[in-house]
């Protein structure tokens, strides 16, 4: 998932993972076979123990989910059966799943007898949800299949149902799930763990005209039921994390881009989407030479309405992005490669703890860099790396080089999505690497990539790996500081910093604006990197008149990237430039990704008297139009003293 902004304070690690499969008459290719299941090891030790999880998969777990939903938008419900295969220990009578608001009104054994269930007490407010206890008797053998007749709430965290005013073609209704990080227990009976890994099958109804794709390969053309819906079905034969099942429905349409690549959009959006991802297929043979086989056969994406809270998900064989990256010229497009990456760090090799989120989004942030640099070449890659490299620095100055939440492997207590689980996650890479040497370091990860495919992993599996496989004696083990990146906070010393060079004439340029007001006439040539250092570094404090000139001679209301206009709103607020709040209140109104969303209202509300009755107008219209994500984390800004 690509990353939000960054929240020390928040409890909960929030990731993200997109990727679907389709199903409609312009499907690529169709998959029939169904090999025999594999079944994924779970971790035992007490540094995978996932306190996010009512589950206890060492007494009973779950291994297969089959799914049979219809989507109700009148009543926005997600309701029919999951039946579940177990995997039981001798003896065990007692499954227990996770459940946030899932109205659950049977369940039944293989043979249609009624099972006992019981929904443990509390609100379950704080995300986690409640248990739901199964008594599932002592019979012998493995599999135990049990079959769960439910409900999901219209209000369930992972779905967001869009009318069709929200939409892009302004005709049909949308829906889209979001499970990362515990979202998919709103609307998914089993047990939500990313240690828990299951294979699943769906089949799913809506309305016509409406297709589905769901991050699974898709079995067939769409069944006409007729009475004015269809069926759609899908298949996950790879034990993948639950958080990984992903569903989209609406008025979406397929284009090719290579032989097992292609995007999904809304009619309106799909050339321009093409467009920006017609890069895809060589990005997935540049991750293939680096790091092996791309082992999902389709990498297909899906460009969601803008009230997606995220840049991407990297949901299998659909990854779900952001329409906000689209920019014309594909400067956004490390959100792909980012999210193409996490089909080998996150969802082949996942980490088995949210604590652990960097093994996801760290690995994969470097992998997405190393992409970059063979598509785009090495000196966009190395710009890329400092523009993480000053996030790294600027989070370090905000909450304090001993902040525990700056470890990489924490408790969970930081939003995931800040500048430590990716971009020190990344840059512990890039140091190992610049250590031992390319050809070792990329032998090595791609042997733990191997290792442990289909399988969850913990810091301390990787620290050992490192040690047992990579690790060449005792000096190197202290040149590297392994312990030090992994376990303790702050940035070791031995960090390799990104060459100074990269942006050698943009720093310039920000110095001679800071001393004379001297505006960049090369500014227009710049790359997309090199523009975002100019802005992020410019004085903090800045006069109407020089942010008039700014936005006059560098276009910067009229940008068509998201990125560039979102920093210069942010600029411009906190310099209460009342020119551009009619800027922030369209684009707030349009856009739903967390990482400009909350940040915008977190400058407004801190502006005091002058921000904070713009944000409480712009929210009481706003608010209903943005993810649960997104709400949760304005909500927290709002309700700052």
């Amino acid at each position: 998932m690509r990353r939000t902004a960054f929240n020390l304070a928040s409890s909960l690690a929030i990731v993200i993972a997109t990727a679907a499969c389709t199903g409609s008459a312009v499907q690529p290719e169709l998959s029939t076979a169904m090999p025999e299941p594999m079944v994924s090891p779970i971790l035992t030790g007490p540094e995978a123990l996932d306190t996010l999880t009512y589950a206890q998969p060492q007494v009973a777990r779950v291994t297969h989910v089959a799914l049979d939903l219809d989507l109700d938008f009148d009543a926005k419900r997600v309701n029919g059966t999951a039946t579940l295969d177990i995997a039981a220990r001798e003896g065990a009578d007692e499954l227990v799943l996770d459940s946030n608001g899932l109205q659950i009104t049977s369940v039944t054994d293989a043979d249609g007898q009624p099972l006992y269930f019981h929904t443990g007490d509390g609100t379950g407010e704080d995300g986690k949800g409640l248990p739901v206890s199964i008594a599932i008797g002592e019979e012998a053998g493995n599999p135990r299949r049990i079959t769960l007749t439910y409900e999901a709430a219209p209000e369930a965290a992972a779905l967001q149902w869009l009318t069709p005013e929200q939409t892009a073609g302004g005709e049909h209704p949308f829906l889209f799930s979001q499970g990362q990080a515990i979202l998919n227990r709103t609307w998914i009976p089993t047990q939500d763990s990313p240690g828990i890994r299951q294979t699943w099958v769906a089949r799913i109804t809506a309305p016509k005209p409406l297709d589905v794709v769901m991050s699974g390969v898709v079995q067939s053309e769409p069944e006409d039921l007729g009475d004015g819906r269809r069926a759609f079905t899908f298949v996950m034969d790879k034990p993948v994390p639950p958080y990984l099942i992903a569903l989209a429905a609406g008025d979406i349409d397929f284009k090719a881009i290579g032989p097992r690549t292609g995007v999904w959009a809304e009619p309106s959006v799909l050339d321009r989407a093409h467009r920006e991802v017609a890069d895809t297929e060589e990005m997935v043979v540049a991750a293939e030479g680096l790091y092996g086989e791309y082992r999902w056969g389709r990498y297909d994406m899906i460009i969601l309405p803008p009230a997606f809270p995220y840049g991407g998900m990297e949901n299998p064989v659909m990854t779900f992005l952001t329409p906000t990256f689209i920019a014309g010229n594909r400067s956004n497009n490390g959100l792909v490669a980012h999210e193409l990456a996490h089909s080998w760090s996150g969802n082949l090799v996942t980490n088995a703890v949210w604590g652990d989120s960097w093994l996801n989004e760290g690995v994969t942030t470097y992998f997405e860099n190393r992409i970059v640099e063979e598509v785009y070449g090495k000196q966009r890659a190395e710009q890329e790396a400092a523009l993480m490299y000053a996030n790294i620095l600027e989070t370090l100055a905000e909450v304090g080089e001993d902040a525990p939440g700056t470890a990489l492997s924490t408790d969970g207590g930081y939003q995931l999505g800040s500048a430590i689980a990716y971009d020190k996650g990344a840059f512990f890479l890039r140091t190992v690497e610049r250590t031992v040497g390319r050809e070792r370091f990329d032998a090595w990860l791609r042997q733990w990539f191997d290792s442990h495919a289909f399988q969850p992993a913990t810091s301390e599996m990787f620290y050992e790996d490192m040690m047992e496989n990579l690790v060449s004696g005792v000096a190197e083990e202290e040149a590297l500081m392994l312990r030090s990146w992994i376990f303790e906070p702050g940035l070791p010393s031995n960090v390799a910093k990104p060459d100074p060079a990269a942006f050698a004439e943009v720093d310039g340029a920000v110095s001679a604006y800071a001393a004379n007001g001297t505006i960049p006439a090369a500014y227009a040539g710049w790359t997309a990197a090199e523009q975002m250092r100019f802005l992020d570094n410019l004085p903090a404090d800045l006069s109407h008149g020089q942010l008039a000139a700014l936005d006059t001679a560098l276009g910067l209301s009229a940008t068509g990237n998201n990125e560039i206009l979102f920093l210069w709103l942010e600029m411009a607020l906190e310099n209460r430039y009342e020119p551009a709040v009619a800027k922030v209140e369209a684009f707030l109104s349009e856009v739903g990704r967390a990482k400009f969303v909350r940040p915008l209202f977190a400058v407004l509300w801190n502006e005091g008297e002058w921000g904070r009755p713009i944000a409480t107008r712009i929210y009481a219209k706003t608010r209903e139009s943005y993810h649960a994500v997104t709400r949760a984390g304005v909500d927290r800004v709002m309700a700052e003293d």
